[in-house]
C-alpha cells in the first residue's frame, strides 16, 4: 500500500512540475506574440528596410534601426574585447598562480561586480570614465594609433569606447566565473603530462588548457555577449544617444536598448510606438540566438570533459 502511494505522489509531483513548464513555455511564447502583434504597424509599413534604413525621424514619421544594430553590436564587441582579456586573465590568475588567501578575496570582489546596479555604472560612467577618457585616454589613443580611423574625431568623453567600457566592466564576472569553471573541466592527466615533458606552467596552460578550453570560454563569452546586448540604463549614461553611425569609437552613439529607453515615453503616434517595439523584437531575438549558441558550446565542453 505504501508503494503505491509512492507512486501516487511521485505521480502528482510529476504533474506539477509539468504544469510549470507549461506556464513557463506559454509565457515566452506569449511574450513573442505580444511583441510581434506591437510591432506589426511597423512591420507592415517597412518592411526589410526598417532594418537597413538609417534615417530615424519620428516627426516625419521615419524609421530605420541601423544605427541602433549598429550601436549595439560595436558597443558589444569592445564590451568582450576588454572584459574577455581580463576576464580570461583573471580566470588564469586565480585558477593557476594565485595561493588560497588570494585568489578567495579577490573572486569575490569580481562576483560582487556583478551585484552593483546598472545606475551606478551609468553615474560612475559620468562623473568619473567620460572625462578621464576625454583628457587622458582618447588624446593618448588618437596620438598613438591615429592612423586607424577608430581613434579619429573629436574627444567627447561619453560615446561608444566609454559605453563598451562600461559593459566590459558588468560581464566581467560572468567572463571570470564560467572560464573559471571551464578551467577546472579541463583533465588533471593533460596538465601533469605537459608539466612531465618539461613545459613550464605558461606552456602547459597554452598547449593543454587553453585549446581543451576553448569551446567553453567561447560559450561563456556569448553569455556575456547576450548580458550585454540587453543592458539599459548605463549604456544610455555613457554612449550619447545619437542616432547615427559613425567609424570613430569617440562618437556618440545608440543602441537598441537605450533608443527604447528613451523615447518610449515619449512616443505619442501609434507608428513610432511599433517602431520601438520592434526593436526590442530584434533584440530579443538576437539575445536568444547568442544565448541558445552559448548553453550548446558550454554545454558541449562539459560532455568533452566527461569523456
Amino acid at each position: 500500500m505504501r508503494k503505491g502511494m509512492f507512486k501516487s505522489q511521485k505521480g502528482s509531483h510529476r504533474i506539477i512540475f509539468l504544469g510549470f513548464s507549461i506556464i513557463v513555455v506559454l509565457l515566452f511564447l506569449l511574450f513573442i506574440g505580444m511583441l510581434s502583434t506591437e510591432s506589426s504597424v511597423s512591420i507592415a509599413k517597412f518592411g526589410l528596410s526598417f532594418i537597413i534604413s538609417q534615417n530615424w525621424n519620428p516627426v516625419a514619421g521615419l524609421f530605420g534601426a541601423l544605427p541602433f544594430i549598429y550601436g549595439t553590436i560595436v558597443s558589444s564587441v569592445i564590451a568582450l574585447f576588454l572584459g574577455g582579456t581580463i576576464g580570461i586573465s583573471t580566470a588564469l590568475f586565480l585558477t593557476y598562480y594565485a595561493p588560497s588567501w588570494i585568489s578567495k578575496p579577490l573572486l569575490l570582489l569580481v562576483e560582487l561586480l556583478a551585484a552593483v546596479p546598472s545606475v551606478v555604472y551609468g553615474l560612475w560612467g559620468i562623473f568619473v570614465l567620460a572625462p578621464l577618457f576625454q583628457s587622458s585616454v582618447e588624446p593618448f589613443l588618437q596620438h598613438y594609433f591615429g592612423f586607424l580611423p577608430i581613434f579619429q574625431g573629436q574627444f567627447f568623453g561619453v560615446g561608444m569606447l566609454a559605453a563598451g567600457s562600461v559593459l566590459a566592466i558588468m560581464i566581467l564576472p560572468i567572463i571570470t566565473s564560467i572560464t573559471r569553471d571551464v578551467f577546472a573541466t579541463v583533465p588533471k592527466k593533460e596538465q601533469e603530462a605537459a608539466l612531465g615533458l618539461g613545459a613550464t606552467k605558461l606552456e602547459m596552460i597554452r598547449l593543454a588548457v587553453l585549446p581543451h578550453s576553448a569551446t567553453g570560454i567561447f560559450g561563456g563569452m556569448m553569455l556575456a555577449l547576450g548580458r550585454a546586448l540587453g543592458e539599459t540604463m548605463a549604456v544610455t549614461m555613457v554612449i550619447g544617444n545619437k542616432p547615427a553611425i559613425s567609424g570613430s569609437l569617440f562618437a556618440p552613439g545608440y543602441t537598441m536598448a537605450s533608443v527604447i529607453a528613451n523615447e518610449f515615453t515619449e512616443a505619442t503616434t501609434s507608428l513610432h510606438i511599433s517602431a520601438l517595439f520592434e526593436i526590442g523584437l530584434l533584440l530579443f531575438v538576437i539575445t536568444m540566438i547568442f544565448y541558445y549558441l552559448s548553453q550548446l558550446l558550454l554545454g558541449k565542453t562539459t560532455k568533452n570533459s566527461g569523456e
